[in-house]
């Protein structure tokens, strides 16, 4: 895995390697990453990274996160639970030399969300576990706790198209081999 784009372009992130079988990581892969980052950029939601406060929820890796940050993005908060994916997301981000000006890393799951106390996110990606139905559950905590900025993007990677809760309208949803990607509007 590498960074596609920005200011870390070609950098190669930490590998996953076997992990914690526990803890389920499926990386988002390079081609879907540079795939979905080309649509993103691709003029039809304006420039929605540059100076962008992200949200990656399941972050796994942080890739996603880390990726927008290369691109241009102001700040990105990465959320996971799992004891492997906190650290790699930490070994990512010193790779990237990013500090606590504009990364932050919440040990949480992303269905219970605590409350944010600083700028709402206008970019959010979320990799849930698939066909477990987390998605929708991370997206009311993001809601309720005050994380989604009006007119959000919400980027969500699932095995299956996803159909947007209230509050959301579908803007797109594209497939890539076995992923399914639906970009939904706050």
């Amino acid at each position: 895995m590498r960074i596609i784009a920005g200011t870390h372009r070609g950098l190669k992130l930490a590998p996953v390697g076997t992990g914690d079988t526990a803890a389920h990581l499926r990386p988002t892969s390079d081609r879907v990453r540079e795939s979905l980052f080309s649509v993103l950029m691709g003029g039809a939601y304006g420039d929605p990274i540059s100076g962008a406060h992200v949200l990656d929820l399941f972050a796994g890796t942080g890739a996603l996160g880390l990726e927008a940050l290369s691109r241009g993005a102001t700040h990105a908060t990465f959320v996971d639970d799992g004891r492997k994916a906190q650290s790699l997301i930490r070994e990512n981000i010193a790779l990237t030399r990013r500090d606590k000006a504009t990364t932050r890393l919440i040990r949480s799951d992303a269905t219970k969300l605590p409350p944010n106390k600083g700028t709402r996110c206008s970019l959010v990606f979320m990799d849930p576990p698939y066909g477990k139905g987390l998605g929708e559950m991370a997206l009311v905590a993001a809601r309720n706790g005050g994380w989604l900025a009006d007119g959000a993007l919400i980027i969500w990677e699932e095995s299956s198209p996803q159909h947007p809760p209230q509050g959301y309208v579908l803007r797109d949803q594209r497939k890539y081999g076995d992923t399914w990607i639906s970009i939904l509007e706050k």
